[in-house]
């Protein structure tokens, strides 16, 4: 398998590659880093059910409604806070950003009843609203769209890392910490993964540079070579201004594509545990250990696929594809929720797919929209994506609760990922699938 240093986007000479791996390794990592921390403060709920549901008296119903409710505050919200952040600049904004949700996320520790279970849920969404559009923007005004693909792989693979690292870290809390200092297992869980965050929102303070123009660790000649490349990029149609950005039908197609992905993630980050568990495994740390499994194959899977993607300057089939067989992943799940190699099978089938789609769906919303256009338009398609988020765990939760099985809502889950692998092959113009310059 490739070194990480390999897999750093290549550029045409020997200086490009070098300025590229050093913008590289400035800014991807943290950005894995905060993206990670996001997705663990989103999603731990899912590990935390296996206890608090229980000595909180919460029905599956109540459990799905609160994984939902979060999407609510994110969708609401989400636009509003990208125009801030192209005002204020991504510098301060996604620091406020992760400082904020962190504290949030550790007050979860203090949720006793129902209500103030959907109100802190939904407040975490609504101070999180903003992180994920705003660093992906922030990448277009680094990178080319030619090495996009990889670095939007290595972004979208901190959901595959969160997996990796979170679901035994998670399982291993909820285990070890259980009873100490007269606390459950869940409520440390809250605490100790909260609290990530607010570091690293400090670090983004101290690290991050908004534009080219303003990095002090780059020469003149650097900054030169980095903004002459970024003007060379390919534009198709280009939208500019906020109102157009809105009109134009193929963002609300792309906001299409992205519900149907969206329910594929969420679907398995809020029922990858419970999944396994029903299967026939009931130590909380064994389950994070199982769980780890699918994220593993798809971090590696979607690195692979990014690059391959980038390599051949091909688009449409590499997305395509990837949305199916998250479908199928699915399916496979359905057919056998009580054997658990089946089902981590299909699991890691749906995690591949679906994971690595995500990184390759955003390079095309900026390949028509610029500006604040690209600010508010990547916001508007990944708020309305995130609808899946409200769907799909509130949809399994609740068809669990009625007929005690999960199967009905795995089936919906895959005919949604059908749909998003159709729109993406037959429902997007073909002037987004041009060819970039292969092998850069």
């Amino acid at each position: 398998m490739e070194t990480l240093s390999s897999a750093v986007p290549q550029a045409a000479t020997h200086d490009d590659a070098q300025l590229y791996r050093k913008v590289f390794w400035r800014f991807v990592p943290l950005f894995v880093a905060c993206f990670v921390f996001s997705y663990l403060d989103r999603i731990n709920i899912s590990f935390a059910k296996l206890q608090m549901q229980s000595e909180l008296g919460f029905s599956d119903a109540v459990y799905g409604f609160g994984a939902s409710v979060f999407f609510v505050g994110y969708f609401l919200f989400e636009v509003p806070s990208n125009i801030v952040l192209h005002r204020v600049g991504a510098k301060r904004w996604i620091a406020r950003i992760m400082i904020t949700w962190g504290i949030a996320s550790a007050a979860m520790m203090f949720v006793h009843t129902e209500t103030w279970f959907y109100v802190l849920r939904f407040l975490i969404g609504g101070l999180e609203a903003g992180f994920v559009p705003g660093a992906l923007y922030f990448f277009t005004k680094w990178f080319p769209s030619s090495r996009r693909g990889r670095i939007n792989s290595f972004f979208m693979a901190s959901i595959a890392l969160c997996g990796i690292i979170g679901s035994p870290l998670s399982g291993a809390i909820m285990k070890f910490c259980d009873g100490l200092n007269g606390m459950p297992g869940w409520q440390w869980l809250f605490l100790l993964e909260g609290i990530p965050s607010v570091v690293l929102g400090i670090v983004v303070l101290v690290m991050v540079d908004d534009s080219i123009e303003k990095a002090k660790w780059l020469d003149a000649g650097e900054k030169r070579a980095l903004s002459e490349q970024l003007a060379r990029d390919p534009k198709v149609g280009e939208v500019h201004s906020l109102k157009a950005a809105f009109k134009e039908p193929v963002t609300l197609v792309m906001a299409v594509i992205y519900l149907f992905l969206a329910m594929g993630i969420y679907g398995l980050v809020f029922w990858m545990p419970q999944l396994v568990k029903t299967a026939g495994t009931t130590d909380t740390f064994a389950i994070g250990l199982i769980s780890m499994l699918p994220y593993a194959v798809a971090g590696i899977g979607m690195i692979l696929i990014g690059k391959n993607s980038d390599r051949t300057g091909e688009r449409r089939w590499h997305l395509g594809a990837c949305a199916f067989a998250g479908a199928v992943g699915y399916v496979l799940c359905g057919f056998f929720p009580t054997n658990t190699v089946m089902l981590v099978i299909g699991l890691t089938i749906a995690a591949t797919g679906i994971i690595t789609s995500l990184g390759l769906f955003w390079i095309l919303p900026t390949r028509f929209l610029s500006g604040i256009a690209a600010a508010s338009g990547i916001a508007l398609i990944n708020s309305v994506g995130q609808f899946g988020g409200i769907i799909s765990p509130y949809m399994v939760g609740k068809v669990k609760t009625m007929t005690g099985s999960a199967t009905p809502g795995l089936y919906a889950i895959a005919v949604a990922c059908l749909l998003g692998s159709a729109l993406i092959l037959w429902g997007l113009p073909k002037r987004l699938y041009f060819r970039e310059n292969a092998g850069e």
